[in-house]
């Protein structure tokens, strides 16, 4: 059985960002993706932005301004 979880390699250790529920124990190979920084451009909407454009809100303003966990507070937010 092959079973791939993601995780991270922190301080000498591997956080898994999932523990396998089926898998009690296991030999493992461990590749290491190359390292790409998070690219985070923060954008705030706010209400009343668009109050003197005459312009509505639109789905693709509210995805700018979707939550998306802060990355490294350690908590999951799937």
């Amino acid at each position: 059985m092959l079973k791939s979880v993601e995780g991270v390699f922190k301080n000498g250790a591997i956080e898994l960002s999932e523990v396998p529920s089926d898998v009690v124990e296991s030999r493992v190979i461990v590749t290491f993706l190359e390292a790409k920084p998070v690219q985070f451009t923060p954008q705030i909407m706010y209400f009343g932005m668009f109050a003197d454009s005459n312009q509505q809100s639109t789905e693709e303003d509210f995805k700018i301004a979707e939550f998306h966990g802060d990355f490294g507070d350690e908590l999951d937010w799937s």
